[in-house]
């Protein structure tokens, strides 16, 4: 029986986004967040006594040139074979455009697979074989799967693969191949990485991406680490996610169908936040927040969208460690204006024209002149004007929306 940890795309001092130009928030923790998630990691390995240790490729960020990046990692690979724990990395396609990874002589318990052509190395005392390939360059388009060896019989086999399979939103196609390509392969377990989502693509096998290992923006949200597993009479018996990231990223969506007041939104947000510091569980928490849906707030809220803005900020920063990465208000109005309300009025054909499917009345340049008429407290920041009819469409109900705010404002005066 043994176990080990399976981590890819730690991605070394890659710098978190949006979150340290807020003058509030926690900028050592922030730039350090990378460090010290692989610090979680190595101290795991080291407490759990894992056999092993398996980095499925993107350890650096890109073209990074600071050494004392490298040089860290060195040093914890120093403490790693301190406690007997050995490693096998793989380059991925950021390694393979770093310099720091060219140029470091990792300690005798690090094992680089080559980037010529797939290799195999055998632990006897586990009888385990470990395959694997590293990058050569930033974008591989060849299946470097088929290329990988067949398993070695009566061992455990582990293939080290960063690809991104068939294809996955988000992430460039590198080292293209199939479900059914590695589960033909025969091995026991498939160390992925390049996806920073974890995924269980099979269980028999098992293929798995563990995602990234610190979240460096809202894209990455959610719980961030390493995955473990034990291995007894040469299959898995048990396979666990550790979660290790240090600064927790979230997306949350607040229906407002409810929201008639102010203190009903800041109850309702209020629950909502709360929410997330508990999932978080100590976590420095970097939240966009989503107003959505039916409100019948919704013209108070389009009224003055900066006033709101500071107060629900305000209300994140009492829950602790908790700050707004962004507010999105994407609301609309419970109940749609009759027309014979405003029959004869200077805004009928105004609300005509940015009716239903009034955005192809509009070109690109007359929707731009509109915007520039409205008053600028109307207006949080000056609109790029969409191309597409559906996305103008959109907008023009957004403007529909804070005109008719605006106009009601004034006659209940």
């Amino acid at each position: 029986m043994f176990t080990f940890l399976h981590a890819a795309d730690i991605h070394l001092d890659s710098p978190l986004k949006n979150l340290a130009a807020r003058e509030e928030a926690p900028v050592g923790t922030i730039r350090g967040a990378a460090r010290r998630a692989f610090d979680n990691l190595v101290q795991l390995a080291i407490s759990e006594e894992v056999s092993f240790l398996l980095l499925a490729g993107d350890l650096y960020d890109g073209s990074w040139k600071d050494y004392n990046t490298g040089l860290f990692f060195i040093d914890r690979m120093r403490k790693l074979r301190q406690a007997g724990i050995r490693v096998f990395l793989v380059s991925g396609n950021h390694d393979a455009a770093s310099r720091i990874t060219k140029t470091l002589r990792l300690p005798d318990n690090v094992v680089h697979f080559s980037s010529r052509s797939p290799q195999t190395v055998q632990l006897d005392d586990l009888e385990v074989a470990i395959h694997g390939q590293s990058y050569a360059r930033r974008a591989v388009s060849e299946n470097l799967a088929l290329a990988y060896p067949d398993p070695v019989p009566n061992l455990f086999n582990i293939g080290l693969l960063h690809t991104a399979l068939s294809g996955r939103p988000g992430h460039e196609p590198y080292a293209p191949c199939s479900r059914g390509d590695l589960i033909h392969k025969g091995y026991d377990y498939w160390a992925l990485g390049h996806i920073h989502q974890r995924e269980e693509v099979c269980r028999d096998p098992w293929i798995l991406f563990p995602g990234n290992l610190q979240g460096r923006h809202i894209r990455e949200s959610g719980p961030k680490g390493v995955t473990m597993i034990r291995v007894e009479n040469a299959q898995v018996s048990e396979v666990s996610a550790r979660e290790l990231d240090v600064v927790r990223w979230s997306f949350n969506r607040v229906d407002c169908r409810e929201v008639s007041s102010e203190e009903k939104l800041m109850e309702v947000v209020g629950d909502a936040f709360r929410q997330e510091v508990e999932q978080a569980d100590g976590r420095p928490l970097m939240l966009r927040l989503e107003l959505h849906g039916p409100c019948p707030f919704h013209g108070e809220l389009l009224r003055d969208s900066r006033y709101w803005e500071s107060g629900l900020e305000g209300l994140a920063m009492d829950m602790g460690d908790l700050w707004l990465e962004k507010i999105l208000f994407h609301t609309r109005r419970s109940q749609a204006i009759e027309p014979k309300a405003l029959e004869g009025s200077p805004m009928e054909g105004f609300l005509k024209g940015v009716g239903d499917g009034g955005a192809e009345l509009f070109e690109v340049s007359e929707l731009q002149t509109l915007c520039n008429r409205l008053p600028a407290e109307l207006l949080k920041e000056e609109p790029l004007i969409p191309e597409d009819g559906e996305a103008r469409q959109i907008l023009l109900a957004e403007i529909r929306d804070m005109v008719l705010a605006r106009i009601l404002q004034q006659v209940n005066r």
